[in-house]
């Protein structure tokens, strides 16, 4: 790898899919950032399949954090290129986002189960005692069941479709809201969810930072806006937000 810390940005990357070579060509790729710290703690390589979402930069901040070599294929679901028969040979469901680990051959979708295996991998952002890790994997559950589905409501009826239904939108502005004070109260006297920093922080962060599109006032949760700034600080956070696409973090 070269100067790039060895971070690639691929359109025709070769992949292995069970156990068959296969080659993913999809467009609109664009270079992500370099690392500055020059550090990489393992040798092989993850092929992510991701667009600038909530979900998917679960992944792109996961694999920034844990140091991995990557290569980044940009899946412009405005464009509908979720339904390429290419990445549905990756992702069956035809959502971002999903990887390949070359060092296996190792397809996954759904970013709950790559946050997992990620972790489960490296032995990182887990905590290796069971109360730790049970409680880990209670706050990522808690993200995929409520967070993720309610908040990308909110989303949809709020920002993307307002006044289409005023019954939707207050709807889900309520559950938003009812959602972050579960946060704000499971944050009292913790500056992350499950005692150290892991993957359940960085599963729910990418949803809070849309709230501006979910109508929340951050100064009515405290708790919730101090470890989202926390985490925004970080600066493996800073370079998986912007991939693929540069965009700026909201700040509260």
């Amino acid at each position: 790898m070269d100067g790039a810390a060895g971070r690639l940005h691929s359109a025709g990357a070769p992949l292995c899919i069970d156990g068959e070579m296969a080659y993913i060509r999809l467009q609109g790729t664009q270079a992500p950032p370099e690392r500055r710290d020059g550090q990489r703690r393992n040798s092989f390589m993850i092929e992510l399949y991701t667009w600038s979402t909530p979900n998917g930069r679960k992944v792109s901040i996961a694999l920034e954090e844990l140091g991995l070599e990557y290569n980044t294929h940009s899946i412009n679901i405005m464009e509908d290129e979720q339904f390429a028969p290419d990445f549905l040979k990756v992702a069956p469901n035809n959502r971002i986002p999903a990887i390949v680990d070359t060092d296996t051959g190792q397809s996954l979708m759904e970013s709950g189960a790559i946050l997992l295996y990620l972790a489960e991998k490296t032995g990182q952002l887990m905590p290796k005692d069971a109360e730790g890790r049970w409680r880990t994997i209670e706050w990522l559950m808690w993200q995929m069941g409520g967070p993720g589905p309610m908040l990308g409501q909110a989303h949809h009826f709020i920002h993307f479709n307002p006044d289409k239904s005023e019954y939707a939108a207050e709807r889900y502005r309520n559950e938003g809201k009812r959602l972050y004070g579960v946060l704000d109260r499971r944050l009292e006297g913790r500056d992350f969810v499950a005692g150290d920093y892991s993957i359940a922080d960085i599963s729910i962060w990418p949803w809070i930072s849309r709230f501006e599109w979910q109508t929340i006032d951050m100064k009515e949760f405290p708790r919730v806006r101090d470890w989202y700034v926390r985490i925004a600080e970080r600066p493996a956070v800073q370079r998986g937000y912007v991939v693929p696409n540069a965009q700026d973090i909201p700040m509260p």
